[in-house]
């Protein structure tokens, strides 16, 4: 007999609810296409490469400036790949989406485990929202306008700054964050920590706990849209349910968004696309639809 180790599962149908490339054969066609993507956006829109956000390594990020005048609202973008792998140039696609609809975007990187731990990861991703914050102005943004988006490990990046306490950070206003984005996040690390992905993870009980949004109290009122593929996990399915009904608790306006027939990857795909559910939700959610 099997051992359970969550929620009904044993180690081997864990793994499988969070193995998103076993569960999609071609998901390095993606890779392939976003990469293709992301050389013509360099090509075709102003940018910033490589500015630093802070003194560790693998603080940097990726501006791509407002072409409309005046202050624009900011995208501010998390990429996922489980906290360990994927890079920002690899979302710079975005531009193509975000920037003619009227947004600056700002694609951030942040050092990937286990050259840092799930700590000090979430303190850069704070760190370059407190630049942002600070330097918007810079890029035609608006630091009264800024919002957030992530895909994977960079939707529970977006919760997790939805739910700091800036003031204490770094000295900007509790209101920093005026909407966020999550697609396909994991919001309750528990499953992280006791399936494949600890082996590189290394989380410890505490860190679960201090890095895990369901079990935080939000620090905004501002609204979060949660969205998820419906050829996802089951585990996916869950972990955005439980988090909408939480912060729906704690007064945040959680919509969620099932996107019948996409996949872990193809979901990413339709957010490049304007007119997608998720992302004409989204550009509404900015003041842009």
């Amino acid at each position: 007999m099997t051992e359970t180790v969550y929620r009904g599962y044993d180690r081997a149908a864990l793994d499988a609810q969070y193995d998103n490339r076993a569960a999609v054969p071609d998901h390095a066609d993606y890779s392939a296409r976003w990469a293709v993507d992301c050389a013509a956006a360099i090509e075709d829109f102003e940018s910033r490469l490589d500015v630093a956000y802070g003194t560790a390594e693998g603080e940097t990020l990726d501006i791509f400036p407002a072409a409309t005048d005046g202050p624009a609202p900011v995208l501010v973008y998390f990429h996922g790949g489980y906290w360990m792998s994927r890079d920002k140039s690899d979302f710079s696609f975005f531009a193509r989406t975000f920037v003619p609809a009227g947004a600056a975007l700002v694609v951030v990187n942040y050092g990937l485990i286990p050259s840092v731990d799930m700590d000090e990861l979430v303190r850069q991703c704070r760190n370059a929202l407190s630049w942002v914050h600070a330097n918007a102005t810079s890029f035609g943004g608006d630091a009264g306008r800024i919002h957030v988006a992530g895909h994977s490990a960079g939707g529970h990046l977006v919760a997790m700054m939805m739910a700091t306490d800036w003031p204490a950070v770094g000295g900007v206003p509790r209101d920093l964050v005026k909407g966020g984005c999550a697609i396909s996040g994991v919001y309750d690390l528990e499953p992280m920590a006791l399936c494949y992905l600890q082996d590189t993870l290394g989380l410890s009980a505490e860190q679960v706990k201090r890095n895990s949004p369901l079990h935080l109290t939000p620090t905004t009122t501002a609204p979060l849209l949660i969205a998820v593929g419906g050829a996802e996990s089951d585990e996916f399915h869950r972990q955005g349910a439980t988090i909408g009904a939480s912060w729906r608790g704690h007064g945040v306006p959680c919509t969620e968004i099932e996107r019948p027939g996409l996949n872990h990857f193809s979901i990413l795909a339709e957010f490049a696309e304007p007119d997608s559910p998720t992302t004409a939700a989204f550009l509404t959610q900015m003041g842009l639809g």
